[in-house]
């Protein structure tokens, strides 16, 4: 068995890791942090997990950790600086679900404004694009979940090199921002709304910048992201304007061979968010003009924010560098309708 241990389990994606690890076959659970909620059951603070698990939640201590073949930091940007490097020193595996790893160092004290104290050079954990590294790994950066959904969306375009520009038009649920309450996510603020946000500036963007141009350097990217009322979810609509004429077919023909061996990846006539809650599958469909009118292709994509946007994911990078197939564990169809 894999022993884990989590730091931050009191948030969405701590929560959800909780969930999904809870009927893992290969792993246990043995250490789940949280200052603010230190000596509560686990079940206290999620309910739904009740009689799932034994455990109370700890101080964020390192000492607690000796025994875990792997850790899952779920804490906010600035603060996985402060443990990661002492567990890759402990020999521990990390896979981190925040920014703190997942951009060169230069790069995220731009962006996210903070000074980086503990900088290692990481895999970000796109698990379709960098399997083989991530197999290698002892520490992970997942991905953001805006990222996850665009560049799944474009990679095989991109690899190519036939995009010319790609305009990421986003649409997330609520819980994109956190548990936290705030203004922006207060019920009145979003119910029967659509709201742009960040709408030039979205801190993902560098994300997304760095792994597209890894495949073509001189694409262009713009991206804009927007909130509306539901609680989990990510459509992202990708205008994508083409180098050459290229057919449906020939579309597809090249998305199938890039994501042969992908199991979460599955190209769709059409996209709903309902097709991916609750899963860590991303969805992909291809829309493209037959009459050949413009030299726009439209690929949608729609992933479950908080799992192929977060923990999922992060539970299939674990799956990858402990040598076992990817969807263990999270091989299991989304809820419908």
């Amino acid at each position: 068995m894999i022993n884990v241990g989590i730091i931050g389990g009191t948030g969405y994606t701590g929560g959800e890791l909780l969930r999904l690890l809870a009927t893992h076959p290969k792993t246990e659970v043995k250490v789940v942090t949280s200052r603010r909620e230190e000596g509560k059951e686990v079940y206290k603070v999620h309910p739904h997990l009740k009689k799932f698990y034994d455990l109370y939640f700890i101080k964020p201590e390192l000492k607690y950790f000796d025994d875990c073949d792997v850790v899952f930091v779920a804490t906010p940007h600035g603060e996985s600086m402060n443990y990661v490097p002492e567990l890759i020193e402990m020999g521990i595996k990390v896979v981190d679900l925040s920014a703190d790893y997942r951009l060169e160092k230069e790069i995220y004290e731009k962006v996210y404004g903070k000074k980086h104290k503990h900088y290692i050079k990481a895999v970000y954990g796109l698990t379709e694009i960098h399997r083989e590294e991530i197999g290698n790994a002892n520490l992970i950066a997942n991905p953001g979940c805006y990222p996850t959904g665009a560049i799944l969306a474009v990679a095989p375009l991109a690899e190519k090199e036939l995009i010319e520009r790609v305009v990421f038009d986003a649409k997330s649920g609520i819980s994109g921002a956190g548990a936290e309450p705030t203004a922006f996510t207060h019920y009145p603020n979003v119910h029967e709304a659509i709201i742009p946000y960040k709408v030039t500036e979205h801190r993902h963007y560098y994300e997304m910048l760095q792994e597209l141009k890894a495949f073509q350097e001189d694409i262009k990217i713009s991206f804009t992201p927007q909130v509306f009322p539901a609680s989990r979810g990510i459509l992202t609509t990708s205008h994508v304007f083409l180098r050459g004429e290229l057919t449906k077919s020939e579309l597809i023909d090249i998305y199938q061979n890039f994501y042969n061996n992908c199991y979460f990846i599955r190209l769709q006539e059409d996209v709903k968010l309902s097709y991916v809650r609750g899963s860590n599958f991303c969805d992909i469909a291809i829309f493209i003009s037959e009459d050949r009118l413009e030299d726009r292709a439209v690929i949608i994509s729609a992933i479950d924010n908080l799992i192929k946007g977060a923990s999922g994911q992060a539970i299939q990078n674990m799956n990858v560098m402990f040598g076992l197939k990817e969807e263990t564990g999270l091989n299991f169809p989304p809820i419908f309708p």
